[in-house]
């Protein structure tokens, strides 16, 4: 009978801690929806008063305004509506993808602090560095937020930052497919090949990422049949809950 009682109480214990486990990921995926609202907030409220997306503003509109320097050259403040990182179609943290947040910060939109960005290369060793020019998203585990322009829009990128060199990234995928589909869910259709939120690997990639590998993030994730693939977030898939996705999400 003792021990009947003994292995009760250990399961409720255990029952306790699986509970709390989830109400804290509920926690953290709702506070980065809300992240995310407030930088989308931002930038348009940004493109609303000085007439140009952050970190897209001409150098001399960025000059005039009391906005960090900028050369003014192709993805350093030329005006094109494209976020790019100091070159048409670059994704290294550089030029406007490195100014966006900062402009957001000056122009007292965002709390966080990233004066440290410039047009020029960024570089930071550790994740921890790296949070002097990219936000870290409310989902925790290394998740960072980062911006690009890809196929002529502007997209977010919540992945895990491993460093940056010369304004290349050493990105990893950081965030369970249980979480991405969530993420997915409540802003977009579910589906991690289809839509304005998509599932994008970032592992050994110092550009945006790519599509994800098949079987770890996403069910197939060979794009054959996107309405058929899924993120793997049944009870038996080995991947559910292991960091092994990042999502890229339309900003405009």
């Amino acid at each position: 009978m003792e021990l009947a009682i003994v292995l009760v109480i250990i399961g409720l214990i255990l029952g306790g801690i699986l509970l709390g486990q989830d109400l804290i990921r509920a926690a953290q995926i709702r506070a980065t929806l809300a992240q995310m609202d407030r930088y989308v907030a931002a930038s348009n409220a940004f493109r609303d008063k000085y007439r140009y997306i952050p970190g897209d503003l001409p150098s001399a509109a960025a000059l005039n305004f009391g906005f960090a320097a900028r050369n003014g050259a192709v993805g350093r403040g030329d005006g094109n509506a494209l976020l790019e990182g100091s070159a048409a179609g670059s994704t290294l943290l550089s030029g406007e993808t490195a100014l966006f947040w900062r402009d957001l910060y000056e122009a007292q939109m965002i709390e966080d602090n990233f004066t440290a960005a410039t047009d020029a290369n960024a570089a930071c060793a550790t994740p921890n560095a790296c949070q002097a020019f990219v936000p870290d998203a409310k989902l925790a585990r290394g998740n960072s937020i980062t911006v690009y322009a890809q196929t002529g829009r502007n997209f977010f990128h919540i992945t895990g930052i491993t460093s940056v060199a010369a304004g290349a990234y050493t990105l990893r995928d950081a965030m369970s497919p249980v979480e991405a589909s969530n993420i997915d869910a409540k802003i977009d259709d579910g589906l991690p090949l289809t839509g304005s939120v998509r599932a994008y690997s970032a592992i050994g990639t110092a550009d945006a990422g790519a599509a994800p590998a098949a079987g770890v993030c996403v069910t197939d994730g060979t794009g054959t049949n996107t309405n058929a693939d899924t993120y793997n977030t049944g009870d038996g898939e080995a991947f559910a809950e292991t960091p092994g996705c990042g999502l890229r999400i339309r900003l405009n």
